[in-house]
């Protein structure tokens, strides 16, 4: 798992945010006031499944095929983190 920050910028909600280290996007967006959708925490249930404008997931869901990951359209915010240092998410 990628254990540095990375800016995460809800685009609908007009935020940018730092995720840290040992934050979930979720949790960072929640402390952020965004509301995000959440269930399971664990990337099984899609409940957090957000699209993804810009930027490269690090996927760490069992919800999504191998062929969606490879994709990169849509992640999961409760467990994936970031490859690159800036996501641009629709939320």
């Amino acid at each position: 798992m990628t254990q540095t920050s990375f800016l995460v910028e809800a685009r609908r909600s007009g935020k940018t945010i730092t995720v840290q280290p040992d934050q979930s996007i979720a949790e960072a967006l929640i402390c952020a006031d965004i509301n995000v959708p959440l269930s399971c925490e664990s990337g099984i249930c899609g409940t957090c499944l957000t699209k993804v404008i810009d930027g490269l997931p690090d996927h760490y869901d069992s919800y999504l095929t191998d062929e969606e990951h490879a994709a990169n359209t849509e992640m999961t915010l409760c467990c994936s983190r970031a490859l690159s240092e800036k996501l641009v998410l629709d939320i």
